[in-house]
């Protein structure tokens, strides 16, 4: 199918490369008909994709990070990639569309039907975070589900598209989901201490605290062990693991260096 925005080719309801719909379809908050190519609603303004969390058109935000204790998943995923957590590995890429300055939104100058499933999914993966960054909420509405849904197209994943995808969840408020998600990488590898604390915040966002806990603790126990491995894992996420490691040592009642009765 031939997107009359920005010229890709695709299939499904929406243009994986700028996010229009493809076909004519009703507005989620005001069920105004939206026609093909639409990425915001005329009426309403609302973006095609958007899910009104409040169950109506005067309820409360459609950001998916606004609920409380999801923006730390929004900052999980910021400091997912080396660009935003201050690392030295200088492997990031500049984030979709980004020239001399960042730019979000439409852009034909990446082109993700030249791309593998799985590099189309970390380039999505990496407008959320960039989105998350600047709290623009069209382009997190629009672009956690294509996420999603290019890293299921992309399977089999490994344990850091596993991981990718846990969080991209976790920030759609699909939290049952993001627990398969990183208990399917735990089958591969069961100390993986991303995936065991991607298993530990889904439970608490559910409100399992004790099954958290025991995530967490798992997560401490062979922390040390699983740092000394030559993971890519690991070193693609560098920024990230001091922030998993203190959320956990907290919830735990530990003092930061091991202590601590939990």
């Amino acid at each position: 199918m031939h997107c009359t925005q920005c010229g890709s080719e695709g299939e499904g309801p929406f243009c994986v490369a700028c996010g229009a719909t493809f076909r004519s379809m009703d507005c989620s908050r005001c069920d105004e008909t939206l026609p093909p190519g639409a990425r915001f609603c005329g009426e309403c303004g609302a973006p095609v994709s958007a899910r009104d969390s409040s169950g109506g058109p005067e309820g409360g935000s459609t950001l998916p990070w606004a609920v409380s204790g999801v923006l730390m998943v929004a900052l999980i995923v910021v400091a997912a990639f080396p660009m935003f957590g201050g690392g030295d590995s200088g492997q990031a890429q500049p984030p979709m569309g980004a020239g001399p300055q960042t730019q979000l939104g439409p852009t034909g100058s990446v082109d993700l039907a030249s791309m593998s499933p799985r590099e189309a999914a970390d380039r999505l993966f990496e407008r959320v975070a960039v989105a998350l960054s600047v709290q623009d909420s069209a382009e997190v509405v629009n672009f956690v589900p294509m996420a999603v849904d290019a890293y299921e197209l992309a399977r089999p994943l490994d344990t850091d598209g596993l991981f990718h995808l846990a969080l991209l969840q976790r920030v759609s408020l699909d939290f049952e989901a993001s627990l398969a998600t990183a208990l399917e990488g735990l089958e591969e590898d069961p100390e993986n201490v991303l995936l065991l604390s991607a298993a530990a915040e889904a439970h608490l966002e559910m409100g399992r605290e004790e099954e958290a806990r025991e995530y967490y603790g798992r997560m401490l126990e062979v922390w040390d062990e699983q740092m000394e491995r030559d993971l890519e894992d690991y070193e693609h996420h560098q920024n990230l693991l001091p922030i998993l490691r203190a959320d956990a040592e907290e919830l735990l009642g530990l003092d930061g260096d091991g202590g601590g009765d939990g």
